[in-house]
């Protein structure tokens, strides 16, 4: 089954909520993970199952990076806050190194995220 990273800067939740909003009916169909603050929103605003980590100034980005190392993630959503400095700043740059290293599917922004999404659901479920 397709796995997807849902990852979101603070700034950046309630853009990642809307966006699960949208893709809800797929992303029920998937498993998901996610850091920590964010699983918890999407797991309480939406009711979808969610495998949460440890929240990203945690260590919730490099759990992730790590399950893309090995194997276990097909696409990760990051929404990141590029105008805010973030204390966990190395973790962040390294799971986007991973997954440029092991060809992952990275989005940052909304409309990629959207391109992404709409691109598993097509592979997934051809009409």
């Amino acid at each position: 089954m397709t796995r997807v990273a849902l990852i979101a800067h603070d700034e950046k939740k309630p853009t990642m909520l809307d966006l699960v909003r949208e893709y809800e009916g797929f992303l029920a169909s998937i498993d998901l993970l996610s850091t920590g603050t964010t699983g918890m929103r999407i797991i309480e605003e939406t009711g979808l199952s969610v495998e949460r980590k440890l929240s990203g100034p945690e260590g919730g980005d490099a759990e992730i990076s790590a399950e893309v190392a090995r194997g276990e993630v097909d696409a990760v959503v990051f929404l990141r806050d590029p105008l805010t400095a973030q204390p966990h700043e190395p973790d962040i740059s390294a799971l986007l190194r991973i997954c440029d290293v092991h060809d992952v599917p990275l989005a940052t922004t909304r409309s990629a995220a959207e391109y992404l999404l709409d691109g598993i659901d097509a592979a997934e479920n051809p009409h």
